[in-house]
């Protein structure tokens, strides 16, 4: 999405005060609750990357060619070799990382044209090599998402006002378009490049979010065969073969506003079939502590959307399920929140600035890292 291209900075003026000045405030109720135990990154960098292996092996990333990586659960963030820094991996905005262990990664750029990249390591991030970049000068990836040992899917902003979908059977060594089918775009909708969350999956099905001039979810069912003309060739040809969108009630109708975020809730219908809570949440980052219409729940996989009763309390840009926990966490550049109820009602834990979240761990800007501390929930 063209808003979320380029940094987003908040120019703040400060003015000397010819008195003493003002004692300190105290904390307000909800960061004394210390939800989110701050560590210590080692950089400066906007970090709107996040994946966590397992708790203890984790994956940060972000501007300026920013890739951390910790093996003990945040105690130490080691900062990585920078992809292509002998060409101009110094430049790029690492918006997205999957995960597979301490050794073996992939860093996702986001820009315009060639300079959204996926670079990959495999001797935990000492070097990295490119695998794949975009090859519309048009496009801008958005999103990067593993779902499953080898099968990995990239989504990027309209081309053409197609939404485009790139995908991956050999964990990322080799990439395909796939079909075009029911990924339209209306005029001026997109996809935010956030946190790197505005794909989600249950089963055979992707799902993917929208905003600018609309507020979507687009859902698929991914069925693979091989190549035409090679049937022994790898089943990646036309592995997803199509979607279909459905209105989100959240806030859209500006270059910066709508669905920001999905996660989903795998579950089985009566009737044997599986399907899934769907939870979506964004907003207007114009309008970051609005509350009104951050958040929307689906509980037939995504074909059918109820806002929030109690929404999230300002715009949020990812969100994630716990099992462990039995909720919902989201959070935003004005706190976070939790709900317990499938995205119904939310509760908000803290106000802090946060991007993007991959649990138990959540990053933001200037380099700020967190980890959830589950005994302060409420």
């Amino acid at each position: 999405m063209q808003v979320i291209r380029l940094t987003l900075v908040v120019c703040v003026s400060a003015v000397a005060a010819a008195q003493s000045p003002a004692p300190a405030q105290p904390p307000s109720p909800l960061t004394a609750r210390q939800i989110w135990q701050m560590q210590e990154s080692g950089t400066s960098a906007g970090l709107r990357g996040i994946d966590s292996v397992d708790g203890t092996v984790a994956w940060a990333s972000g501007t300026g060619g920013t890739v951390l990586r910790t093996i003990d659960g945040g105690a130490h963030w080691q900062k990585c070799a920078t992809p292509d820094a002998a060409k101009d991996g110094a430049t790029l905005d690492f918006r997205g990382v999957q995960a597979w262990d301490a050794q073996t990664a992939i860093a996702m750029a986001s820009g315009p044209g060639e300079k959204s990249r996926l670079y990959k390591t495999d001797d935990g991030c000492k070097t990295w090599k490119l695998i794949f970049a975009n090859p519309d000068e048009d496009g801008f990836f958005d999103a990067i998402l593993r779902t499953t040992e080898d099968r990995l899917y990239v989504l990027g902003d309209p081309v053409r006002r197609i939404f485009a979908l790139f995908q991956s059977e050999d964990r990322g060594e080799t990439w395909y378009a796939a079909g075009e089918l029911g990924r339209d775009a209306q005029a001026d909708e997109a996809s935010f490049a956030a946190s790197n969350s505005e794909l989600a999956t249950y089963g055979p099905y992707l799902l993917f979010g929208s905003g600018g001039g609309a507020a979507h979810v687009f859902a698929s069912v991914a069925k693979c065969s091989p190549p035409p003309g090679n049937p022994n060739g790898p089943a990646t040809a036309n592995c997803v073969v199509g979607f279909h969108s459905s209105e989100v009630p959240v806030v859209a109708g500006t270059p910066a506003s709508g669905v920001f975020s999905l996660a989903s809730r795998r579950i089985s219908a009566k009737n044997g079939l599986l399907t899934a809570i769907v939870v979506a949440v964004g907003g207007s980052y114009d309008h970051s502590d609005s509350a009104a219409r951050t958040a929307a729940f689906s509980t037939d996989g995504g074909e059918h959307w109820t806002a929030a009763e109690r929404p999230p309390h300002g715009f949020r840009s990812a969100v994630q399920w716990s099992e462990a926990l039995k909720a919902w966490i989201t959070v935003g550049t004005n706190g976070s929140d939790i709900s317990r109820d499938d995205g119904k009602t939310w509760q908000p834990l803290d106000d802090g600035n946060w991007n993007a979240l991959s649990l138990p761990f959540v990053v933001g800007p200037d380099g700020r890292i967190a980890r959830l501390n589950p005994e302060r929930l409420p």
